[in-house]
């Protein structure tokens, strides 16, 4: 009962007016060193070595990245030279690396040597303020522009606006080696139309094991296997006259099933041979290898996106991103058993994204 009395006191208590009340400070003083001020707040001329050191940073960052869109020019990736896009690379990357590393740099700089280091304590207030309060806030945005000089150093406020307009110009630039050029020998190579609805694959050309290049026969095919694809021709074919370029478009995933497993549209019935099916290997999503085959369910995966296709349905999307099936790759067999395409792809391989007739 001592302690419910004790409790019911301390709760009832109010301390008489003008009584002082000792609290205990939660937060403790953590003794720091007094302020000093700067150099560039003692000695002007410091600070003017400091503005011309900023402004300077921020025009190194506009010239990078000026020599970044200039690398792309000198050093062209068409030429598939491997020291070409190495160089392409290397100094496209520095180019864009030193002009945000500038900024940073600079951006510091600046607030540690240029801004005001006053100490700012701002009170709390309701989500909505008053008209004289928001006024007031008006006034604090136009102070902090006048302490951090960026109104009035425009060799600095210029300076910074080059920097970061110019810090995205490669960027765009970059976007540029996403289209397919056209070229004096074939003008319609730049239309991604036709860049991507004709691949290596013509009437009788044998289907091979990648990347060795055997040709691959029917019977050797087994139930419920997946073997990775390419044209024959293809194995023979160096760096140097576009195997990557080729390979990428032309790859095909061969699978075995059960035929009366097959759900074929009339116009299709040919396309398979005996169970087998050829699909290209390039995921309609954005372009990545389907390469996972689940020989129970009968469904493609692809591992970037989890883009799932059903094999025994045209390859037919059943979960993921992609926007339509896997263009199927007709076959059949020729004289000595090997399979062989009927055609070429009839769609075009590759992304949705891509104009299609």
């Amino acid at each position: 009962m001592a302690h419910e009395d004790d409790a019911l006191e301390r709760a009832s208590y109010k301390p008489s007016p003008g009584l002082a009340v000792a609290v205990n400070d939660p937060v403790r003083n953590p003794e720091l060193p007094p302020h000093r001020a700067r150099m560039t707040d003692k000695d002007p001329a410091a600070m003017t070595r400091a503005v011309r050191a900023v402004y300077s940073l921020f025009y190194l960052s506009v010239a990078a990245s000026i020599w970044a869109v200039a690398a792309y020019m000198i050093f062209p990736i068409e030429s598939g030279r491997i020291v070409d896009i190495r160089n392409n690379n290397l100094f496209i990357g520095l180019g864009i690396g030193l002009a945000l590393l500038a900024i940073g740099i600079g951006a510091i700089h600046w607030s540690k040597a240029i801004m005001s280091d006053k100490e700012w304590i701002e009170p709390r207030h309701a989500t909505r303020g008053r008209d004289e309060t928001r006024a007031g806030a008006v006034e604090v945005f136009a102070v902090a522009n006048e302490e951090s000089g960026f109104g009035r150093r425009t060799m600095i406020r210029n300076s910074l606006i080059a920097a970061l307009a110019a810090s995205v110009i490669p960027g765009i630039t970059l976007f540029r080696g996403l289209a397919p050029q056209n070229s004096p020998e074939n003008p319609n190579a730049g239309d991604p139309v036709y860049l991507l609805s004709h691949t290596m694959w013509e009437e009788g050309m044998r289907l091979a094991h990648d990347p060795e290049g055997t040709p691959i026969r029917a019977a050797d095919v087994t139930l419920g296997s997946a073997v990775h694809v390419i044209p024959a021709p293809l194995a023979e074919l160096s760096h140097h006259d576009g195997y990557l370029e080729e390979k990428a478009k032309a790859i095909v995933l061969l699978m075995r099933l059960l035929p009366e497993d097959l759900i074929e549209a009339e116009d299709r019935k040919d396309w398979s041979y005996d169970g087998i099916v050829a699909y290209s290997k390039v995921c309609t999503h954005v372009g990545c290898p389907v390469a996972l085959y689940e020989q129970q369910t009968h469904h493609l995966l692809c591992p970037c996106h989890q883009s799932q296709f059903d094999v025994t349905n045209g390859a037919a999307v059943i979960f993921g991103p992609a926007a339509r099936p896997l263009p199927q790759l007709p076959i059949t067999v020729d004289d000595e058993g090997y399979l062989v395409a009927r055609s070429d792809f009839e769609e075009p391989v590759g992304p949705s994204f891509w104009e299609r007739h």
